[in-house]
């Protein structure tokens, strides 16, 4: 870990706030104001569609202007969308809400890119550990988060009011510290400008790659997202919601200083099974029942399940594509991460609100079992091609 790894790690930290506080308050915004209780999670959903329609703006701000001013232009973005959120909230205003969640989309795809950032951070022989060690740096989120919006709910005379205010603060502190970062300069560009996307996607390790972090992701943003409703219908109080979403957030990210390490002594596509069988753990959990404990033992082993699988895929993803080709390969990617997290955001509110907790966990199954069968199925091709 050097120092611009460490800073790094802070910011991705802080985008975690960000995201674990729109979790936390979006869908408990969205109840009050919605005209429709399945429309709950709608401003939750804008924010994952806003990331989907950026991620081919940011990867020609990536390329034409650097990884550093991409990545201040993303905060920016954050800034003022907290305030237009925190306005929305205070006018009543459902739509505007929804809105700023899309532009706030903005810096969610921005900010997704820091994990292949940490990666150019280090020697080649250490960047699985980089990349494991700046999403470490999400326990920040882990904490602040919950704790911001539970400490802020009644800062202002409008219900959450003060956590939009406190988001904008995150992002001032977030460029200034990114400020300091200093980011290698950009890799020559090849005449070509590389492969074709249809060939690169064609590779099994990125269709693995695309799979599994895109569902998994959409699995853990699925039972995420409704888990504060979820609670709340099952009249439990919002200390349990942020202590529910605290301990999730913690099983997301403290596994980040040893994944990297796993992941190179026992192979990727292992570690991404173990992410697996967590996930299945957590549904069969929540499947048991609705008391606190069975909430908190849940989302504890989604997060580590969804660590694991993340972790694994986008490791993987760096084997599939060269220098050059890295920001267009890194935008299909999280392209295909947020169009399922779209879906599985208005999905959760939709099935929390009309057909309850348990139906929502069994239709988790579905998901989980294709990336089951995408696992499965590269790990035949490797061994087809060991013994050929």
């Amino acid at each position: 870990m050097n120092r611009n790894l460490w800073l790094l790690a802070i910011c991705q930290g802080l985008f975690l706030t960000n995201n674990v506080t729109f979790i936390a308050i979006n869908g408990l915004v969205g109840l009050n104001l919605a005209p429709l209780g399945w429309m709950a999670t709608l401003p939750v959903m804008g924010y994952v569609v806003g990331g989907a329609l950026s991620t081919g703006l940011v990867a020609r701000t990536q390329r034409r202007f650097g990884r550093k001013t991409s990545f201040q232009l993303g905060l920016a973005v954050a800034f003022v969308s907290a305030l237009l959120c925190g306005y929305a909230a205070y006018q009543h205003n459902f739509w505007l809400l929804i809105t700023a969640t899309v532009i706030a989309g903005y810096y969610n795809a921005n900010a997704q890119l820091y994990r292949f950032a940490a990666a150019e951070l280090a020697l080649p022989a250490f960047r699985e550990k980089a990349v494991s060690l700046v999403m470490a740096g999400g326990l920040l989120g882990a904490v602040a988060g919950p704790n911001l919006a539970a400490g802020t709910r009644n800062l202002t005379n409008v219900p959450f009011g003060g956590a939009y205010l406190a988001l904008a603060g995150v992002a001032l502190l977030a460029m200034a510290l990114l400020a300091f970062v200093r980011f290698p300069p950009p890799a020559r560009q090849a005449a070509s400008g590389g492969r074709p996307m249809s060939e690169i996607m064609r590779q099994p390790a990125f269709i693995v790659a695309a799979a599994a972090s895109a569902l998994g992701y959409g699995v853990m943003n699925l039972l995420m997202a409704a888990t504060p409703i979820a609670m709340q219908i099952c009249s439990l109080p919002f200390s349990d919601v942020a202590l529910v979403l605290e301990w999730h957030v913690i099983g997301m990210f403290a596994p980040g200083f040893f994944t990297g390490h796993l992941i190179r002594r026992f192979g990727t596509l292992p570690i991404m099974a173990v992410g697996l069988a967590l996930n299945l753990l957590c549904v069969a959990i929540a499947l048991s029942g609705v008391d606190f404990t069975q909430f908190l033992a849940a989302l504890f082993l989604l997060g580590l399940g969804w660590n694991f699988l993340f972790t694994g895929a986008t490791t993987l993803a760096l084997t599939a594509y060269r220098p050059e080709e890295k920001d267009r390969a890194q935008g299909a990617l999280n392209f295909c991460v947020f169009v399922v997290l779209a879906v599985s955001s208005l999905t959760s509110g939709v099935l929390v609100t009309t057909q309850g907790w348990t139906l929502l966990n069994w239709g988790s199954l579905l998901p989980l079992g294709l990336t089951g069968l995408a696992l499965a199925w590269l790990a035949l091709k490797r061994w087809q091609s060991q013994n050929t």
